[in-house]
């Protein structure tokens, strides 16, 4: 197994039992809806490979957006863009009566600073974005498993309303947290998600809850050598302020995760820039002491201020809770995805792999491709807005693997498998794993019954759901330097 495997999979299991509620589908089902997302195999890589070319980054999706609810309405979907004061998310419905209303999440943002060729060579192309994490994959994928679960309701008269949420910007922007605080998800039943990885698994572990936002520091300008006496700098202040968070990280919990970038350093070293601004993420497992570091934070920004003469401001960019496992819709994803059949590499998609992995460090971990076991419980040592929907949704993940083994999200190496069919094979995988798990539960009211007895048991009896970003609105500009 991959040490990105091994991290993000966290073998570390709490002992949950399988509960034995959902019976699985009929075999004549299971094969139709694989057999349906087969045919459909061609229009996911299309789809999947025309976002990896459009790489736009959060809330700027319009054209990928566009794109999947396009393939949604010609599929029967009635569609609503633009929700939750976001104008590249929409929700696509099919209903057909009273019954379970089950959804789908998908993601279609790219990275910034990853532009990159499909090749297993480090060859940096035209643009300012890449899709280090596979979200043309995601969202493809979800559409695909969408539309053959849609099909199958109506071959068999399946009553309830299936949906597919459309969430921008999971890259920092935490789209879903709109989506969530707007009540859009209030009533669903179960929520399924996948993502891109170098591995396949159904395992359900936890994330890291996060808080970021960018420090925008005013100083005074002036000539840096003829006049520096009247200058206050306002990039003295973000290096200041790095220098006391980097101090601070010797008295945080230790695992707690503080990452920044400058995004704006002055423009000429011989003017004194009267402007600067750092650009912070603070995560930790627990949503309250991630508030707590990130109070710590905004003090030392204080500090750096009053130090060198200069004023500051801070803007939220984003704030996800961490990620809540549910073992009842877990095991029933797990049995799901055993049930798909891995594909088999051409000899030039096995070159491909075997080249991107010769540019891996020495004693990189590279699994074989099976279905992990299952486990629950263990850490993923990353952020997903798919926190917010686990607190107030029974929902249920996986990961498909679509790079690699071996291989690091928010990588080159990624950017490259994910625009090429080795990606788009291990999308059919999630597609086909995710519409089985839907008709299930369509069909399985005592397993989301028991799902949501689960979700009030993990939160809590007094859990009131209060967004870490407050009523602050979708930060649109955050990718513009705003």
């Amino acid at each position: 197994m991959s040490r990105f495997a091994r991290s993000f999979l966290a073998l570390l299991a709490l002992g949950a039992s399988a509960p034995a509620l959902a019976g699985p589908l009929a075999d004549g089902d299971k094969m139709a809806i694989m057999a349906d997302v087969d045919r459909g195999a061609d229009t996911l890589a299309k789809n999947a490979l025309q976002i990896w070319n459009y790489a736009e980054i959060g809330f700027q999706e319009t054209k990928s957006s566009a794109l999947l609810q396009q393939q949604l309405k010609a599929a029967g979907f009635t569609v609503e863009a633009g929700i939750a004061g976001m104008p590249t998310a929409f929700v696509a419905r099919f209903r057909t009566g009273d019954g379970p209303v089950i959804g789908l999440l998908a993601e279609y943002d790219a990275l910034p600073g990853l532009p990159q060729a499909a090749e297993p060579v480090r060859k940096p192309i035209e643009g300012i974005a890449g899709h280090g994490c596979g979200h043309n994959l995601f969202g493809a994928a979800s559409v695909a498993a969408a539309i053959a679960t849609k099909d199958w309701m109506v071959a068999h008269k399946i009553k309830g309303e299936l949906r597919l949420y459309g969430t921008p910007a999971e890259e920092g922007g935490s789209g879903k947290v709109f989506i969530v605080r707007a009540g859009l998800t209030k009533d669903v039943s179960a929520m399924i998600h996948w993502h891109a990885a170098d591995s396949n698994s159904a395992s359900q572990n936890t994330a890291l809850a996060n808080i970021s936002g960018k420090f925008r520091f005013h100083g005074t300008a002036a000539h840096a050598a003829a006049a520096p006496e009247r200058g206050r700098s306002a990039l003295d202040g973000v290096e200041a302020m790095d220098a006391m968070v980097n101090m601070m990280r010797e008295h945080v919990p230790q695992e707690t995760r503080i990452h920044y970038v400058i995004t704006d350093g002055g423009k000429a070293p011989n003017v004194v820039p009267d402007t600067a601004e750092v650009y912070y993420y603070v995560r930790h497992p627990n949503q309250q002491v991630v508030a707590d570091i990130m109070d710590r934070v905004k003090k030392a920004a204080e500090g750096a201020a009053m130090g060198t003469g200069t004023t500051v401001e801070f803007n939220q960019v984003g704030g996800t809770f961490d990620l809540l496992p549910n073992d009842t819709l877990g095991h029933v994803m797990y049995d799901n995805l055993k049930q798909v059949t891995l594909p088999s590499y051409s000899a030039q998609e096995q070159a491909f792999i075997t080249q991107i992995q010769s540019s891996f460090p020495k004693g990189t971990r590279m699994g074989d491709g099976s279905v992990e076991a299952y486990s629950s419980g263990g850490l993923t040592p990353a952020s997903t807005d798919v926190g917010d929907v686990s607190y107030t949704t029974p929902t249920v993940g996986m990961v498909a693997a679509t790079w690699a083994p071996g291989t690091p999200p928010h990588s080159w190496q990624a950017v490259a498998a994910s625009g090429t069919s080795v990606g788009t094979k291990g999308a059919v995988v999630a597609a086909k794993a995710m519409a089985l798990t839907a008709a299930q539960l369509f069909q399985s009211p005592d397993t989301l019954a028991e799902a949501k007895a689960e979700l009030d048991r993990r939160r809590g009896k007094d859990f009131v759901y209060r967004s870490l970003l407050g009523d602050k609105g979708p930060a649109l500009e955050y990718r513009n330097g705003k």
